[in-house]
């Protein structure tokens, strides 16, 4: 079943019903859903196929951040759509959006938990991870919950962390390997590469004329992965090609902009239009000025030599 969203607790309540049906739930940003959200969303299905109730989440939009602290708010790793459908395909039944505002957060710890979690979506079992805060100020943390749950009655759950190579996975750290454009390390903390959704758009046709055929991307996700050429997987027209991907400005042609722009092995087809989404596996080199477009074109057919050599030995090490 698809996930069912609600973007408001009159709409989760006219689509689950009052008094609610029950529910295992976890609350947060999962922004990212990384190794350790996924961990937590399987404790949540696990304990909602154990009691005969629903697998939630509820998440906020926009993040919070950008209403307490905007000038911090972190650039996001994906759109609400791309947070969604990776929590539906993790197969939680439902999600209920809530707006991210000051009415919001101005909300307690305690009213937060019985206006939403208790009356709104009918929480038998809340699930958490260690670090858990909520309500005005921050002022609830796991403790509070816990003793809400023995007073009201509904149990907590503590999630641990997931671990990598010494790291706890978290999507601040997802974001710092990013800038430094270690698609490796962003690729072993979310469990799959870090993909950029958006639709094609022509390019200034330098590209195609003076070096090699490109598709051009244009995204609304925040984070770009930090400039370079990477070697990538591309999307398009339902199907999935090899691909060597450069994000920067373009500096050989003096460029004004960043753009990201693909090469994809195998593929002859000029569109100018259509969906397109970008999988960054591993960074090949930084991006550099050329002499001109002979000496970039030299590089780009080394890049995309490179990128084959990438995924041949990546086959090599399944086989």
């Amino acid at each position: 079943m698809p996930l069912a969203v609600a973007n408001s607790a009159a709409e989760w309540m006219a689509r689950f019903g009052t008094p609610p049906r029950g529910a295992a739930v976890t609350i947060g940003n999962f922004d990212g859903v990384h190794l350790g959200h996924q961990q937590i969303l399987r404790a949540v299905l696990n304990r909602a196929r154990r009691n005969g109730v629903l697998g939630a989440v509820l998440t906020f939009y926009p993040h919070p951040a950008r209403v307490l602290r905007p000038a911090d708010a972190p650039a996001l790793l994906e759109t609400l759509e791309q947070r969604l459908a990776a929590i539906g395909s993790a197969g939680i039944d439902a999600a209920l959006v809530m707006r991210f505002d000051a009415e919001l957060a101005n909300v307690s710890a305690e009213d937060f938990v019985r206006r939403f979690l208790l009356d709104t979506m009918g929480a038998q079992t809340v699930l958490v991870g260690g670090n858990f805060r909520f309500g005005h100020g921050g002022a609830g943390d796991v403790g509070l919950l816990g003793r809400l749950g023995q007073r009201w009655g509904f149990a907590v759950e503590i999630v641990p962390p997931v671990v990598e190579d010494g790291v706890v996975v978290s999507s601040t750290a997802i974001r710092a390997a990013l800038r430094d454009g270690d698609a490796d390390e962003a690729r072993r903390m979310l469990g799959r590469p870090y993909a950029l959704e958006g639709e094609i758009r022509s390019g200034t046709g330098q590209g195609r004329k003076l070096v090699v055929p490109t598709l051009n991307l244009a995204t609304d996700q925040e984070l770009l992965p930090r400039n370079g050429v990477y070697a990538t997987e591309a999307i398009v027209e339902g199907k999935t090609y090899r691909a060597a991907t450069n994000v920067g400005m373009r500096p050989t042609f003096d460029g004004a902009r960043i753009t990201i722009e693909s090469f994809l092995f195998d593929f002859s087809d000029t569109l100018t239009s259509g969906k397109l989404e970008v999988r960054f596996w591993h960074r090949l080199r930084d991006e550099r000025k050329f002499s001109g477009p002979a000496e970039l074109r030299e590089q780009v057919l080394k890049d995309i030599d490179h990128g084959k050599e990438y995924f041949q030995a990546a086959n090599d090490k399944k086989t």
